[in-house]
């Protein structure tokens, strides 16, 4: 199947690629944009309050925008909406921001955009969170409540601490262990109540921590293991699969790399982690299963091919795969001369058989002797796939 060159560039790793530039230069501009305003061109225009809020928003905002690109990784519908919302808010701000110096940013916003746009079928997975995942957000979240409302109601027992967002600071530098010591406590109660807000406050962002952290784990794991990771997966598009592995396959891969994205389905994990160990994408699973092909988005291929020594197994990879894809391009390399036409039958669109074609060769050049350049041929042939 064709890919044109558009539909490469507005493809879901544009999406993603786009979104963590706008996010990084978010960033960047907005602390840039946090000192002295003069000497910038649209200054006049722009009221002075609004160009310091865009300033340090404008950081919160490309810090968003790169929790929002780790959400596109993973195929979540949600970050495809927030990655919309962020990168209209980012190139809000670069207007605000009323500099010559905040002009890529609002580019950029605006190329990032299409490109999540129009791959909104690509992220179409719901967040799913585990009990000890949405324990540890309420912990986190009701500590928070709970040190920001004591010390609020405690503020007059309090040094330095008089609204209700000093209580929110205090609440969030006394869990994270921060500790500026700007505002303290006078009194016994306001120390015993600092030393609760302490311990619960701690204890929540600890707890938090390891649940975001641990999935980083097992996801390098998996990668150790020689296996391709969900969110990685999640990424494949206008890749070329490559179902089951074999003596022609090893061939196959040499040839591929370095001219295209793909990816090798392989039964056995042993197999998976040796090609894993030479930087082959891999994953282990059966190439005749529709719930393999479908979690390597084969709708999305540029092209499939079987090339095993088991005829059989190719047959039953290249029929699910033609029932999954109508429009996929299919080629497999028939082992037998006589199965060449039951793997078109099955749904294949070239089908080539490695012996038919070595043998014929081998005759012409012995036939023809030294006026038959088969190796010429042999290129020729192999240009012409």
């Amino acid at each position: 199947m064709a890919v044109s060159r558009g539909d490469q560039l507005l493809g879901v790793r544009a999406a993603v690629g786009l979104t963590l530039l706008a996010g990084a230069l978010s960033m960047v501009t907005g602390l840039v944009h946090m000192g002295s305003p003069t000497g910038r061109p649209l200054v006049p225009f722009v009221p002075p309050v609004a160009r310091t809020t865009a300033g340090f928003t404008g950081t919160l905002t490309g810090f968003l925008l790169l929790g929002s690109a780790l959400g596109l990784r993973r195929g979540l519908r949600s970050a495809w909406y927030s990655t919309l919302c962020l990168l209209v808010v980012s190139a809000a701000q670069g207007l605000i921001q009323a500099s010559e110096t905040s002009v890529p940013l609002v580019v950029l916003s605006v190329l990032a955009l299409p490109a999540v746009a129009l791959n909104r079928r690509r992220f179409d997975r719901t967040v799913d969170f585990s009990a000890s995942q949405i324990a540890a957000f309420l912990a986190l979240g009701g500590s928070q409540v709970y040190i920001t409302t004591g010390a609020y109601a405690l503020n007059e027992q309090f040094n330095g601490l008089d609204t209700l967002v000093d209580a929110l600071y205090f609440s969030i530098v006394t869990s994270s262990t921060v500790g500026y010591g700007d505002i303290t406590p006078d009194t016994a109660v306001a120390r015993l109540f600092a030393i609760s807000a302490l311990v619960v406050g701690t204890a929540s962002f600890a707890i938090a921590l390891g649940v975001l952290l641990t999935p980083a784990i097992e996801a390098r794991l998996v990668k150790a293991l020689g296996k391709m990771s969900q969110s990685e997966l999640d990424l494949l598009d206008d890749h070329i699969l490559v179902l089951g592995y074999g003596d022609l396959t090893e061939a196959l891969i040499q040839e591929l790399n370095g001219k295209a994205p793909f990816l090798v389905i392989v039964p056995d994990e042993d197999i998976s982690r040796r090609l894993s160990e030479r930087g082959v994408d891999t994953l282990v699973g059966d190439t005749s299963d529709e719930a393999t092909l479908q979690r390597v988005h084969i709708e999305d291929a540029r092209a499939v091919v079987a090339a095993t020594n088991d005829d059989g197994a190719d047959a039953l990879a290249v029929l699910t795969a033609r029932q999954l894809a109508p429009d996929v391009h299919i080629v497999a390399a028939a082992t037998q001369r006589e199965n060449v036409d039951k793997l078109r039958r099955a749904g294949a669109d070239t089908v080539i058989s490695p012996a038919s074609i070595g043998s014929h060769l081998l005759v012409e050049s012995a036939l023809g002797g030294r006026d038959v350049d088969t190796e010429a041929i042999a290129d020729r042939l192999l240009d012409e796939i």
